[in-house]
């Protein structure tokens, strides 16, 4: 197959059993790669009832057909499992190199089941696949891991491993991966997953070349579109995912305060990518094939909060760690940042755990005899404090680190007023007060809370998908075809992750039509824009389906009561909250799902998922 190594690598940690797995056409076809023939697997293999901590959990690692080809941004991979911060789909994402070596070892993806042992981590190369001992691995950071799994394999090695947190389960844990700079697949507790199963890592080297089916039609497709994304989308080159950080604040998007404050002007700018760039920005960092180069690589050479040149915290994390928690130091974001990356922890659960902490302290649920020390909001050193317990498992962070939703439910009260997220998954940062679909779009994310699995702002702000139909940016707070809008994007998106490309290629002028153009000409079929986007559909609803067999349905498509009923009082989204029921009806009716949320059966025929 064109675009595929065709090989699936089935790794049993239990008896050490390593097979080869033939990729079929039609499955390929069906759910293309990424998450979406991740969820066809852990639909037919994994139970629903499976502890996600165990053995019988799979970990599955999977690339697309568009990785490594001469695509702009395809240089990325999913990492999928029962999630145990959620108990339901488990998915995450990253970039960097990782997972194009993973294709030119000749793999399109691997399967992991069982525990070993001992520590273990893999070596994936051109003559074999060898488990290989990690006890002397475990306990390590991730920076130092990948530099001593390079040594003993390979230089030119790429390196996806844990860090102590994954190995100490905390379900927050995330799969880091190309060393310093940094890249993770941060959401849904993947880290503790691999920690579970003895797993610090998996290192990946690779020189096969990836059959194209007509590279010519290829090359003429995407001639000057790498200059066109870069010049579209050259703010976020300039100043990183954080260029948006001044405009999200004026417009009442930007979470401020646990969610509670409509403006922090002075602090925003403090934090924001043109301040970044002028003060700590090192150079930037392109993943495989990118020409956007949003990637941040910073150094601090002197003071409090010195850093070796890493990589620098993305929007999301300044976000989190910043004007969620009131911090507007960025040296010490960056540092929560290292923190969070060597220890492996995903940055948009941490700060949205310590802020919730901060508040639960400020209101007197925990007490200084709780944590050990006082936190107060915009303290930097009582965040890092508290990030590292989490991170470690230590005191009040062994409750911490299981997540919000679980932590508060240990607390009672009105914990659970401040415990903001949608079923187990913390709110990234972006407002359902500020944009009206986001509400419907976190809350129907099959991973639970997520802006990336529908990424419907942006048609709310200044985007346009005319094979949508939505030639003009629609108004951002008005609900009427939001739901509808949220599941066109969602089935999109879940294209996005099937395919492994990067997603900000919609702001570099890239549509639809260059997408299914690029899949055809790499793959030798002959999809239409309708057959591509349907085979969207087809993946959004069997990871729905899964969650459906864990017990989901409408009472878990919601949203926390403050982002439905506190008002941000000021602002550019001061007096708006989402009109909620209106716009999940919709949703539900157009998905072709019944009251409960559940699909119906003619819907699963539809789609070919009848079985």
């Amino acid at each position: 197959m064109s675009g595929y190594m065709g090989k699936i690598l089935r790794v049993d940690l239990r008896n050490g059993e390593i097979k080869e797995e033939e990729l079929e056409e039609e499955v390929a076809k069906k759910f293309i790669g990424g998450s979406g023939l991740a969820a066809k697997i852990i639909y037919d293999e994994l139970s629903s009832d499976v502890d996600p901590l165990s053995p019988e959990n799979l970990l599955i690692f999977m690339t697309g057909p568009l990785v490594g080809v001469k695509v702009p941004n395809s240089g990325r991979h999913a990492v999928c499992a029962k999630s145990p911060l959620t108990g339901i789909w488990g998915e995450a994402n990253s970039g960097g190199t990782w997972g194009v070596e993973l294709k030119k070892a000749g793999y399109d993806g691997i399967v992991v089941k069982g525990k070993a042992e001992k520590p273990v981590y893999l070596w994936i190369h051109e003559g074999g696949v060898e488990i290989r001992d990690a006890s002397h691995l475990w306990g390590k950071d991730t920076f130092e891991t990948d530099e001593i799994i390079k040594e003993e394999t390979d230089e030119k090695a790429v390196v996806a491993c844990i860090g102590p947190s994954g190995e100490k389960l905390v379900k927050i844990a995330a799969v880091m991966n190309d060393g310093k700079d940094a890249r993770a697949a941060g959401r849904t507790g993947m880290g503790a997953v691999m920690g579970s199963k003895n797993l610090k890592a998996i290192a990946v080297r690779g020189d096969k070349e990836i059959p194209v089916y007509d590279e010519e039609k290829l090359k003429e497709l995407t001639k000057g579109l790498g200059k066109m994304i870069a010049e579209k989308a050259e703010r976020m080159g300039r100043y990183g995912t954080a260029n948006i950080m001044i405009m999200v604040e004026e417009i009442g998007d930007l979470p401020i305060k646990n969610w509670l404050q409509g403006r922090w002007i002075e602090g925003a700018e403090k934090l924001s990518g043109e301040r970044m760039a002028e003060t700590i920005l090192k150079r930037r960092y392109f993943c495989k094939n990118c020409v956007i180069g949003c990637g941040r690589i910073v150094e601090i050479k002197e003071g409090k909060w010195k850093l070796e040149e890493q990589a620098g915290p993305e929007y999301e994390t300044l976000g989190a760690f910043g004007s969620l928690c009131l911090i507007d130091d960025l040296g010490a974001v960056s540092k929560l940042n290292e923190i969070c990356n060597k220890y492996g922890i995903d940055t948009i659960s941490a700060g949205a755990i310590v802020a919730f902490a901060i508040e639960a302290y400020e209101k007197g649920i925990l007490k200084e005899s709780d944590v050990g020390f006082a936190l107060r909001w915009g303290d930097a050193d009582a965040a890092i404090r508290l990030t590292e317990m989490i991170a470690r498992k230590e005191g009040i962070g062994a409750l911490l680190s299981e997540g919000v939703k679980k932590a508060a439910e240990k607390l009672g009260g009105l914990a659970l007023e401040m415990a903001i997220h949608s079923k187990g998954l913390e709110l990234p940062m972006h407002d359902p007060r500020a944009y009206a679909s986001i509400a419907v779009a976190y809350a129907t994310s099959n991973r639970g809370a997520c802006h990336l699995q529908g990424l419907t702002h942006p048609l709310e702000g200044r985007l346009v998908i005319p094979e949508l139909g939505y030639n003009e940016p629609l108004d951002r707070f008005d609900v009427n075809g939001k739901g509808i809008m949220t599941a066109k994007m969602q089935d999109l998106m879940a294209m996005f992750d099937a395919l492994t490309l990067c997603k900000f290629l919609i702001f570099g002028g890239i549509t639809v039509t260059h997408l299914v153009d690029w899949l055809n000409a790499v793959t030798g079929w002959n999809f239409t824009v309708e057959e591509f986007l349907k085979t969207g559909e087809r993946i959004y609803n069997i990871k729905r389906m899964f969650n459906v067999k864990c017990g989901v349905s409408r009472k878990d498509d919601t949203m926390p009561l403050r982002i439905l009923t506190h008002k941000r009082g000021e602002g550019g989204s001061a007096e708006h909250l989402p009109a909620w029921n209106i716009m999940l009806s919709e949703y539900y009716e157009y998905r072709g799902w019944d009251e409960m949320g559940i699909p119906k059966e003619e819907k699963l025929k539809e789609l070919g998922l009848e079985w």
